[in-house]
């Protein structure tokens, strides 16, 4: 794969370790972010500074581009507990009308689980939980699935379970039947792996997985 990967977000958390293991395996790397130029300089990698909420910016970041790795996320605040979340929706939308005029067809988006059909897989202790601190952001995450699930790209949503930090286990389960999908644990260097390897490899098309130890 010679033309590059964008990676959305690739400044922190999953996106910033899908960088690092991309480019772990020779692969061409544009990292999108708004502090994408106070990366550190590296073989293969590309930095693009710009908004994900700009149309502007995101037709610059995938000019030429063979595949996009969605990885954005939002600080944890207090005032998420009420306040209304647009983030992934918006740029979601913004994101899918550039794929378009870029005809760019492949796309591997992060949510988590308890996003969209995954809430089923939940327990109802687990749903009031979930609603209660994380009802704004999960409600967007939503409307952001079901954008990309009414789209004709080749998308694949990753739902990681709750994430922890450290090295790359090896051990990660590709959960793709919806009676195995359950909570629990992963690093997120396992994510990042999985997310390199879903566009590299073609894995999961037009599917929806969650992702556990």
């Amino acid at each position: 794969m010679s033309a590059p990967i964008v990676i959305m977000g690739a400044t922190s958390g999953i996106g910033a370790l899908a960088v690092t293991d991309a480019l772990s395996r020779g692969l061409a790397v544009r990292a999108f972010a708004r502090g994408a130029d106070s990366m550190d300089p590296a073989t293969g990698l590309e930095l693009c500074p710009g908004d994900a909420r700009n149309p502007k910016d995101v037709d610059r970041a995938l000019r030429g581009a063979a595949a996009v790795i969605y990885a954005l996320g939002i600080r944890e605040r207090l005032s998420m507990l009420w306040e209304e979340e647009t983030l992934f929706s918006e740029t979601t939308r913004v994101l899918l009308d550039a794929m378009t005029r870029a005809q760019i067809e492949r796309l591997v988006a992060v949510t988590g689980f308890g996003a969209g059909r995954s809430a089923q897989a939940m327990s109802r202790v687990e749903r009031l939980g979930h609603r209660a601190i994380l009802g704004k952001p999960y409600a967007d995450k939503d409307r952001q699935e079901e954008m990309i699930m009414a789209s004709d790209l080749d998308w694949t949503i990753v739902r990681p379970v709750i994430l922890t930090n450290g090295a790359a286990s090896g051990r990660v389960r590709v959960l793709r039947d919806p009676s195995q999908w359950r909570n629990g644990l992963v690093p997120r260097a396992d994510v990042a792996g999985y997310l390199v390897d879903a566009v590299v490899e073609g894995l999961d098309l037009r599917s929806d997985v969650v992702l556990a130890r």
